[in-house]
């Protein structure tokens, strides 16, 4: 099983051939809490995510584990068993199974042979059970729909069995049920087995309902950091995202709520509350 660890980015600054598009950010995943990255497209996001997984190279900045373990120093199948990232695409196989793909999530975990991964036939078969694909498990991939395809990558991170687990735009290509089993997965994983979960949304709603703490980025920069309430606040997210954004609480489930205003959106009177 997965080791109960968090991750923290310091100081971070990222850039690509000479632009700088993360500036001195600094995210701390915790054991058994899910951060939740948001913010205009544009603002460093994926980058910042990318980096903690070790894709992206710091021009500066740390990446330490509890204790002050330098992620940067760990060989890669080291960090693998640690640390494992669902990316917004992948490229897709031709002609392999689903049980396949998802045992791919085993490779930190063996050695040259199959057969020295004791672990390895109930993880995956536990990744293809939450994840809803074991139904389609003979299935070649490439013959999924992109929605069933993002489940599969995800029960391939899920056979990785880590400690620290980051998720870029999870919940895209999906539709309304997958969405919302997704993020009851990513609470799951938090509440009961103590993963520290990073994941990049654009869907503030989403982010309110399911994240511990939310870290809101505007051009490359963290601007706030702290819980739903204390960050999802009106006029940070105006001047963020250059758009009207009203917040309110959900009278049914006392969370935080927000709604964006264009120029053609009716302001209905309902019973959502604005704070």
């Amino acid at each position: 099983m997965q080791e109960t660890i968090g991750l923290t980015g310091d100081g971070l600054c990222l850039g690509y051939h000479g632009r700088r598009v993360v500036d001195g950010a600094s995210l701390h995943l915790e054991p058994a809490r899910v951060t939740a990255l948001v913010g205009p497209n544009g603002s460093g996001k994926s980058t910042l995510l990318r980096a903690l997984a070790r894709l992206h190279h710091p021009d500066a900045g740390s990446i330490t584990f509890p204790g002050g373990g330098n992620a940067l120093d760990l060989s890669a199948k080291e960090f693998a068993r640690k640390v494992t990232l669902l990316s917004q695409s992948r490229p897709t196989p031709s002609g392999v199974s689903v049980r396949d793909v998802v045992g791919y999530g085993r490779h930190p975990h063996r050695s040259r042979w199959r057969n020295d991964d004791a672990d390895g036939p109930r993880a995956i078969e536990h990744a293809m059970t939450v994840t809803g694909v074991t139904s389609m498990a003979e299935r070649a991939v490439d013959e999924l729909s992109g929605g069933e395809l993002q489940r599969v990558w995800l029960a391939t991170c899920l056979a990785q069995d880590t400690g620290v687990l980051l998720l870029d735009e999870p919940t895209t290509f999906l539709d309304l049920r997958y969405q919302i089993e997704i993020l009851d997965l990513m609470r799951e994983l938090a509440d009961e087995h103590g993963v520290a979960v990073g994941v990049v949304l654009h869907d503030l709603n989403q982010a309110a309902a399911v994240a511990d703490r939310i870290a809101l980025l505007d051009q490359g920069r963290v601007c706030a950091t702290g819980t739903p309430d204390e960050v999802l606040r009106a006029d940070a997210l105006t001047e963020t995202y250059g758009i009207t954004i009203e917040v309110g609480t959900d009278p049914a489930t006392g969370l935080v709520t927000t709604r964006p205003i264009g120029k053609h959106l009716s302001r209905v009177t309902t019973s959502w509350k604005s704070s």
